[in-house]
């Protein structure tokens, strides 16, 4: 079961990822081309997916903010894995005293979700996909952060870890050649789950008009202007919707089926 929900997950994410490497090459119409001949058009040909208010083809946009939304989940992401991961690590082989200010004062940053954060870069700096990328990176690093240092704590307490510290193994190299391999499967999984969230973050951000710029095609902010046709033209809202669903889902699976797979004690429970 857990294994064909990771199938699932892989096959979601593998058209979302083609839907965004096809878009650099090709679009049915321009992603930014209006067409006030032609606006509100339900779906049906030329337009598959039907057209904006401002007579853009849907599918198109939805092609283009797939791309904006896997570029975003990848920079934040890897932003906050590249923060959290190495911190993690140390602070594990840190004094108790000195892993408990670290702890704390990551913790902060849950005062400071994403959307906040956002607000408060996008005052001092402007709105854009870099401000959504930072805010959203900055706000999942806890998690990272958490992650790595259980994980690593777990590793440094094994047998293999104390004979390499007894033979004058340094805690560098036993970071590199013990302890960030054997964490590597919980780290894979983190982020799974924290591209998910990314997209849901960045989509929301779009949606306030705190992230991904207007002439750029967004999930969040095709919702966002849809919401005006809501009742008129309810596919409008509909597919960028649904887009963001099925990514969000599709990544969740990836995370789930990854985490049942690699921890044994979990499949012997299922």
């Amino acid at each position: 079961m857990k294994r064909r929900e990771l199938r699932v997950g892989i096959v979601l994410v593998g058209l979302i990822v083609a839907m965004a490497l096809v878009s650099f090459v090709w679009t049915p119409f321009s992603p930014t081309a209006v067409n006030s001949t032609l606006p509100l058009q339900p779906p049906g040909w030329p337009h598959v997916l039907g057209s904006d208010h401002m007579g853009i083809d849907t599918l198109s946009r939805i092609m283009v903010g797939a791309r904006s939304a896997l570029y975003v989940g990848v920079i934040a992401v890897g932003l906050a894995a590249v923060v959290g991961v190495p911190l993690g690590v140390a602070s594990a082989s840190l004094p108790r005293w000195a892993a408990e200010v670290v702890l704390r004062i990551t913790d902060i940053t849950y005062a400071f979700p994403a959307l906040l954060l956002a607000i408060l870069l996008a005052g001092a700096l402007g709105a854009s996909t870099e401000t959504a990328m930072v805010a959203i990176g900055i706000a999942s690093v806890p998690q990272f952060l958490r992650i790595a240092r259980a994980g690593a704590m777990s590793v440094l307490a094994s047998d293999f870890v104390l004979a390499a510290k007894a033979s004058g193994t340094t805690r560098l190299r036993i970071a590199v050649r013990h302890v960030l391999p054997n964490i590597a499967p919980l780290i894979g999984v983190q982020v799974s789950v924290s591209f998910a969230l990314a997209i849901l973050a960045e989509a929301a951000l779009s949606y306030l008009g705190l992230g991904t710029p207007s002439t750029v095609p967004s999930w969040g902010r095709m919702l966002g202007d849809a919401q005006t046709y809501l009742f008129t033209q309810p596919a409008q809202a509909i597919w960028p919707g649904l887009s963001i669903a099925l990514t969000v889902l599709g990544f969740n699976l990836v995370g789930d089926g990854l985490r049942d797979v690699l921890d044994p004690q979990l499949r012997e429970v299922a």
